[in-house]
This record gives structure tokens, C-alpha cells and sequence, in this order.
């Protein structure tokens, strides 16, 4: 018996190892969005494909509202919205040196692609950077691709003439993921490959049992819970229901899910408040009217924004929102921001890490 026990619990610690590591790859996460050539995946793989192919230069947006799956950071604006940090962020130097470099990887028949982050923020002032890339790349030494990404569907409005004349006008929309497509990506990263080491008994009996839990009305409210505050592909990445396998049978249940949603729901309002005031035993008294008009800054800057349009009728602040920036953008934010109390980055360390 015990030696039974023992090798059960082994192929349930290589099962949760396979999937774990389904959920870190992202060639696995966006395997789905390869099959169909209608897809912004296979459309963007295509233009770069071609661009790289073809010796030519490129330029696209990808437009829609953040956690649609648009993300690949190499300079954000928010970060480096200044056109001369933008351009030192990028190439250690200035944009001469940008220029000369497009010009010699042309020579070589290098491709290089540019990955422009928050793009709205670069369509701003005098738009240096966005008019000096875009205009190197006028010329036939040139080989580059420069692919600007923004939740602004008018940011390419946003351009000056001499930088709109300079673009290629393509746009690439994106939308958020629907429910089912959530469930059909969570069907597809925790069900386990028929190619897989494990046992192949053991892998038919664990892929029956994730269908059954699939098609339990159970689960659908599950799910429900899960993508009603964010309904992103990596918050199911985030979803923890792997860490909840029972090793005895090496299955996931019901319960394994019950047990991940819990431990992503947030402490109720008070007992977090509580949790705080004992750690730090610091408050501060601000009015309604202030704490509110701080919240409507807050939708103004677009540093958050509401989780759905459902509830337009109700008041402002009864709606649920979500944040719209990553905890990495919001620490870096708070320490280069010199008024920021200490408190508060002891806070957010303290939640960075449990």
C-alpha cells in the first residue's frame, strides 16, 4: 500500500510539474490563437514575416482596451514619454545614432522591430521620435518594422501630419476575451498532453475528469467569480488551481477550484484595514467628497477604469474597477515619486509579497 501511495504521489508531482510549466510557456498559452489565419496573432505574424522576407519596412498599430493579449514592453510611454529619454532608453545615444544603426543593419539585411508601448504617449509634443523613426525608415538602406501599441482606438488621430503621412495606417483591433474563450484557454493549458511522460491510463483518466468538472454548472459560476473584477488572460494565469491538486489521486476536483478562487479573493474591507492599522498603527482622516474626487482622478488619468458597463445607472461608487497598470509601473511610480509616504511603499511591498 505504501509503495502504491508512493507512486501515485510521484506521477501527481510530475502532473502538476507539466502543467505548471504549460502555464510559464507562452508558446503554449497562444498555441490556440496559431490555428486560424483570421486571428491578429497569425495577421501581425504574417506583416512581420513578409516585412523580414521582403526586405521592407512596416509600421502597424495594435489597438484595444488593456489585458486583450496586445502586450510586448520594450519602451512604455509612461515611462519614457520625453522623447529624448524614449530615445536613450533605446539606444543608449541619440537618434543620429538610431538612424545610423537602421542604416547598417539595412546594409546587413537585418530587420529590426520596434515595439512602441502606450504609443498615445509618444504621439505627444513635438513627436521627435515617432517623426525620426518613421522617416529613417523612408529610405531603401532601411529594413525595419516599427509596431505601436495603445488602448486608444484614435491614437493614430493623434499623429501630426508629417508623422501620419510617414505611417502605414494599419490597425489591428482587439477586443476583450469573452468568457468561453477564457474557459476554452483554461480547457486547453490544464488538460494534459496524450504525448506527455506520464502514464497514458492516468493522463485519459485526468483529462475525463477535467471535462466532467468543465461541463458542472458548478464551475461556470466558478469562472464567473473569476473574470467578473478581471476577465484577462493573465489573471487565469494567475489562477492558482494547480497548487490544489489532491496528490493522493493525483486528480483535480471541484474543490481544487473552490480552494484557488478563495485564495485570490481579497480580505473583506475591514479585516484589510485592520491588517494594516495593526502592521503599521498609522491612518489618516480624509471626507467623502475628497476620497471621491481623488477616485474620479484616478478614471480621469485612466489609471483605472470600470470593470464592466454593466451598472451605467448606478452611482460612481458602487462600480467595480479595475487597475489598468501593472504593480511593477505602480511601485516604480511611487519611488521616483518623492511625497510618497512611507507607508503607503511599505504597504505595497507587503502585498507584492504575500
Amino acid at each position: 500500500m505504501a509503495a502504491a501511495a508512493a507512486a501515485a504521489a510521484s506521477v501527481a508531482s510530475q502532473a502538476q510539474a507539466v502543467l505548471r510549466g504549460r502555464l510559464c510557456d507562452q508558446a503554449v498559452v497562444h498555441s490556440a490563437l496559431r490555428s486560424s489565419p483570421d486571428t491578429n496573432y497569425s495577421k501581425l505574424k504574417y506583416l512581420v514575416a513578409s516585412s523580414v522576407s521582403e526586405a521592407c519596412n512596416n509600421s502597424v498599430l495594435l489597438l484595444g482596451p488593456r489585458g486583450c493579449g496586445k502586450a510586448a514592453i520594450r519602451l512604455n510611454g509612461m515611462l519614457h514619454s520625453d522623447d529624448n529619454c524614449a530615445t536613450k532608453a533605446s539606444s543608449d545615444d541619440n537618434t543620429e545614432f538610431m538612424i545610423d544603426m537602421l542604416r547598417e543593419c539595412g546594409l546587413a539585411h537585418k530587420t529590426i522591430i520596434f515595439v512602441l508601448e502606450e504609443f498615445d504617449l509618444f504621439a505627444q509634443g513635438k513627436q521627435r521620435l515617432l517623426y525620426s523613426l518613421l522617416d529613417a525608415m523612408q529610405s531603401l538602406t532601411s529594413q525595419a518594422v516599427v509596431i505601436g501599441v495603445s488602448c486608444r482606438l484614435d491614437a493614430d488621430q493623434l499623429l501630426e501630419k508629417r508623422v501620419r503621412s510617414r505611417f502605414s495606417h494599419r490597425k489591428l483591433l482587439f477586443v476583450p476575451s469573452s468568457v468561453d474563450s477564457l474557459q476554452r484557454l483554461m480547457e486547453h493549458l490544464l488538460a494534459l498532453p496524450e504525448d506527455s511522460p506520464l502514464p497514458t491510463k492516468y493522463v485519459r483518466e485526468y483529462n475525463a475528469r477535467i471535462t466532467s468538472i468543465f461541463n458542472d454548472k458548478k464551475f461556470k459560476g466558478i469562472l464567473s467569480s473569476l473574470t467578473d473584477a478581471d476577465a484577462t488572460t493573465s489573471h487565469i494565469l494567475r489562477f492558482l488551481v494547480v497548487s490544489y491538486m489532491d496528490i493522493d489521486s493525483g486528480l483535480l476536483s471541484m474543490q481544487s477550484f473552490m480552494n484557488a478562487l478563495s485564495s485570490m479573493q481579497r480580505q473583506p474591507k475591514m479585516d484589510e484595514y485592520k491588517s494594516v492599522q495593526d502592521a503599521y498603527k498609522t491612518s489618516d482622516k480624509y471626507s467623502h467628497t475628497v476620497c471621491f474626487r481623488a477616485f474620479e482622478h484616478l478614471l480621469d488619468r485612466e489609471l483605472i477604469s470600470f470593470a464592466d458597463n454593466k451598472g451605467r445607472n448606478q452611482a460612481l461608487e458602487y462600480r467595480p474597477v479595475k487597475l489598468l497598470i501593472s504593480s511593477r509601473e505602480l511601485a516604480e511610480s511611487l519611488k521616483l515619486n518623492t511625497t510618497c509616504p512611507a507607508v503607503l511603499q511599505k504597504l505595497l511591498d507587503r502585498e507584492r509579497y504575500m
